[in-house]
């Protein structure tokens, strides 16, 4: 089979893999690339078909599991707002279930308190639990007179 054929074929299943994104048409158009270069080498038919063959085969069966494995875990590094969960303020203004005023990495945020029955005076140090919109919930670090 003449080697452009294989090229055609694998525009076709790169085509496909753009439509699906399933990582199947993809790594198929990649041994298709694989088959052309053996048939442009000069190689027969049956030597293109077993390289498609193992290409195909350790495309699918070696670097699509890795390659979704891959896709499936959770950044490194936290963006935005979520990066100040966890972090570490400074009370400024009394929190309460309503409302309050913390300083947040070097920024003052509005707050409110985790827990509703808490009332966290200045000078607490606190941890931010979660952000809704521009209010950062806290809970206190130590223990509240």
């Amino acid at each position: 089979m003449p080697w452009f054929v294989w090229l055609l074929i694998a525009g076709v299943l790169g085509a496909a893999e753009f439509f699906t994104l399933t990582l199947v048409f993809g790594l198929l158009a990649g041994a298709a690339l694989v088959a052309a270069v053996v048939a442009g080498v000069g190689i027969g038919v049956l030597g293109q078909l077993v390289a498609f063959g193992v290409a195909a085969a350790a495309g699918l069966f070696l670097v699509r599991p890795v390659a979704l494995r891959h896709m499936a875990q959770q950044p490194l590094t936290r963006e935005g707002s979520d990066a100040l969960i966890g972090k570490r303020a400074e009370v400024k203004q009394e929190v309460t279930a309503t409302h309050g005023l913390i300083k947040l990495s070097g920024e003052e945020w509005s707050a409110r308190a985790l827990d509703e029955s808490l009332v966290i005076p200045v000078g607490a140090l606190v941890e931010v639990m979660e952000i809704e919109g521009a209010t950062a919930i806290v809970y206190p670090r130590e223990l509240l007179p």
